[in-house]
């Protein structure tokens, strides 16, 4: 995948992440920023940062459970280790962060 289409698809995952996030009733403060970064605060202070990494075309995520790199496999987003799909993972991630189930749906 060339840079151009990286920077769409991550951008649309980016954009597709926050909805899901604003629709999910989850209790946090979301801040879309300028270059593909999503930051995300919890109530109790914590942080979680989502964005776009265009020399790996990855999107990366640091959350309190650790660091996720994110490859486009030509249908989804999957986890460079473990193959787990993005929202997945990303539902289990705020989750874990909000202290109550958040299911987050692309």
């Amino acid at each position: 995948m060339d840079e151009r289409e990286f920077a769409a698809r991550a951008d649309e995952a980016l954009r597709r992440i926050e909805t899901a996030l604003e629709q999910s009733g989850a209790e946090v403060d979301i801040e879309m920023k300028e270059g593909g970064v999503i930051e995300i605060e919890y109530a109790d202070g914590s942080r979680m940062i989502i964005n776009r990494h265009g020399a790996a075309r990855e999107i990366w995520v640091a959350a309190r459970a650790g660091g996720f790199h994110f490859r486009w496999d030509g249908a989804a987003w999957r986890d460079t280790r473990d193959g787990t799909e993005l929202f997945a993972a990303l539902s289990k991630l705020v989750s874990a962060q909000t202290g109550r189930g958040v299911l987050l749906r692309p």
